[in-house]
């Protein structure tokens, strides 16, 4: 089984998670990927980075707690915010109904959002 490691203790904010992603996933390919939910999700599957051969692969977050409180809810209620700008692309509905459940405290942070979709990957185990 493959392992890797993610530093939690480095990841400040969303930008900082993704840049250790790409350091740990991405490291031997030429490209990077960008802060995007879907781009996280789509490189768990396994199709290219250090996982792309691999069919098992445990995946360990040291300082995990960090992380969490890193990408809490301060991160990602301005991570919402920035989606609801005017001119924004994104699904406006959608990310004032996600703000909304943030805020009364029935909604996820973006940390909940990751650890969801490391669990909807079977062939990857998470250690902290």
């Amino acid at each position: 089984m493959m392992q890797l490691v993610i530093n939690g203790s480095s990841v400040e904010d969303i930008a900082s998670f993704y840049d250790e992603i790409n350091r740990v996933f991405m490291a031997d390919e030429n490209w990077k990927i960008g802060p995007s939910l879907d781009a996280f999700d789509d490189l768990l599957y396994g199709g290219f980075g250090a996982i792309r051969n691999a069919e098992r692969v445990e995946v360990v977050w040291q300082d995990i707690e960090k992380s969490r409180a890193a990408l809490g809810y301060e991160a990602t209620k301005a991570y919402f915010l920035e989606k609801l700008k005017p001119g924004s692309p994104f699904n406006k509905v959608l990310f004032e109904e996600k703000l909304a459940a943030l805020e009364n405290g029935t909604g996820e942070t973006y940390f909940d959002t990751i650890m969801h979709i490391i669990a909807e990957h079977k062939n990857i185990a998470l250690k902290n």
